[in-house]
C-alpha cells in the first residue's frame, strides 16, 4: 500500500530526543527558544515566533492575543479542517463561513466582502493544501472595513505569494507541526507574530498567564511545547526545504501525466508547497468520488484522502453558527476533491503506480 501521507522520522531526530532526555530539561526550555528563533528566521522574516503544543492552540491563543472574544465575528472558510472555526468559537466569538474560489480552494474575497457585518473584527484565510490565499485582495477588503487579518498557515510551511512568505501578512499566522505536515515536531504549532505585543501575549497565554513564575498577569492556559518536541522540530527544519522540492517535483510529474481529472493550478506569483496534491473529479457527486477512492485503495493499493468531505457549515458542531447558509463552491469542492500522495518518501515506481491507478480508475468510471 502506498500511504496517503507519511511522517519522516529518522536517526537524526532520535539522537536529538535522546540528547534532551539526557539533559534532564524536558519541559519548555532552551530547545524551544532555539526552535522559535530558527523557525522565524527560516519562514517568517520580521515576525517573531512562539511555539505551542498544537496548531489549534496556536490559532486559539493568537485570536485571544488579538483581542477576539464574545460578540465578535471572524470570517473563515468552511472548506477546511474544523480547527479553524473551532478556534474562533473557543474564544466566544462567532465563526462566519464564506465561500472559496474554485481554482485554489482558498477564501473568495468577494464572498468575504459580502459576509462583513458591523460585528466583524477579522478575516482568517486558510492557505489550504499549501497554496497561498489571495492575500492582496483579502487585505483590501480588510482595509476597506477596518478589519484585522489572521493566517491559518497550518499546511503551508514555505509557501509564498509575490515573494512574501505566508505567516507574514497579518497580525498573526499559525503553522501546524502535526506528524503528517510538511515538517513535524511530533505534535505542536508555531505562531508568527507581527508585533512584540502580540508575541508577549501569546507567550503569557501559553504559560498560565505568567512570564515569571507565580507572577500571573492574566488568565492563561497550559499550551507549552516541550523541549523533546522542539528538538525534533529543529532537526526537521534543516530538511524541510529539500522535502518541499521533492513534493513540488512529484506534483509536476502528476500534472504532466494524470488524465481525466483537474490537476491543481498555481496562481501567478505563488509558491505552492503541496502539503496535499488535490485533484478534482469534475462533475462528480460525493458517492461517485468515494468510489474512486475505494477503487484506488482496494484494486491498486494506492492510498488517498478526501479533505474535506463535510464542509464546516454542515458539521453538527459548527452548523448552529450558519443556519441555512449556502456555499456553492465549497459544496462542489467537497464532492469532487481527492488528495493523492506526493510526499518525499515516494519512489519513481510509486509515482508511476499512482498515475496508472488514477488514470485507470477514472477512465473506467467515465
Amino acid at each position: 500500500m502506498i500511504p496517503a501521507a507519511k511522517p519522516i522520522i529518522g536517526e537524526d531526530e532520535r539522537k536529538a530526543v535522546d540528547a534532551v532526555l539526557a539533559s534532564g530539561m524536558v519541559a519548555q526550555g532552551p530547545e524551544v527558544k532555539a526552535f522559535e528563533e530558527e523557525f522565524a528566521a527560516h519562514f517568517t522574516p520580521g515576525y517573531a515566533c512562539v511555539a505551542v503544543n498544537s496548531g489549534t492552540s496556536g490559532l486559539h491563543l493568537g485570536l485571544l492575543a488579538a483581542g477576539i472574544g464574545p460578540g465578535d465575528e471572524v470570517i473563515v472558510p468552511s472548506f477546511t479542517f474544523a480547527a479553524t472555526g473551532n478556534a474562533v468559537a473557543l474564544t466566544g466569538a462567532t465563526p462566519v463561513f464564506a465561500d472559496i474560489e474554485p481554482d485554489y480552494f482558498c477564501l473568495d474575497p468577494e464572498s468575504v466582502r459580502a459576509s462583513v457585518t458591523d460585528r466583524t473584527k477579522a478575516i482568517m484565510p486558510v492557505h489550504l493544501y499549501g497554496h497561498p490565499a489571495d492575500m492582496p485582495a483579502l487585505q483590501a477588503v480588510a482595509e476597506d472595513h477596518g478589519l484585522m487579518v489572521f493566517e491559518d498557515a497550518a499546511q503551508a510551511h514555505g509557501a509564498s505569494l509575490d515573494k512574501q512568505q505566508v505567516g507574514t501578512f497579518g497580525t498573526f499566522g499559525m503553522f501546524s507541526l502535526y506528524p503528517t505536515k510538511n515538517m513535524t515536531s511530533g505534535e505542536g504549532g508555531m505562531v508568527s507574530c507581527a508585533t512584540e505585543e502580540i508575541a508577549r501575549k501569546v507567550r503569557l497565554l501559553r504559560n498560565q498567564g505568567m512570564e515569571r513564575q507565580y507572577a500571573n498577569e492574566l488568565v492563561g492556559l497550559n499550551n507549552r511545547m516541550t523541549d523533546i518536541h522542539a528538538a525534533i522540530g529543529r532537526v526537521q527544519l534543516t530538511k524541510v526545504d529539500d522535502w518541499t522540492s521533492e513534493r513540488r517535483a512529484n506534483a509536476a510529474f502528476m500534472d504532466a501525466n494524470l488524465q481525466g481529472v483537474t490537476t491543481p493550478p498555481v496562481a501567478d506569483g505563488a509558491v505552492h508547497v503541496y502539503h496535499q496534491y488535490t485533484i478534482r473529479i469534475p462533475g462528480s457527486t460525493g458517492p461517485e468520488r468515494d468510489r474512486v477512492v475505494t477503487a484506488l485503495r482496494e484494486e491498486h493499493q494506492v492510498g488517498s484522502g478526501v479533505y474535506y468531505p463535510i464542509p464546516n457549515h454542515r458539521l453538527a458542531s459548527l452548523a448552529p453558527y450558519a443556519p441555512g447558509l449556502e456555499l456553492p463552491e465549497t459544496e462542489r469542492a467537497a464532492a469532487e476533491v481527492i488528495s493523492l500522495p506526493v510526499h518525499p518518501s515516494l519512489s519513481q515506481e510509486d509515482l508511476d503506480r499512482i498515475v496508472t491507478a488514477v488514470n485507470t480508475v477514472v477512465k473506467a468510471g467515465a
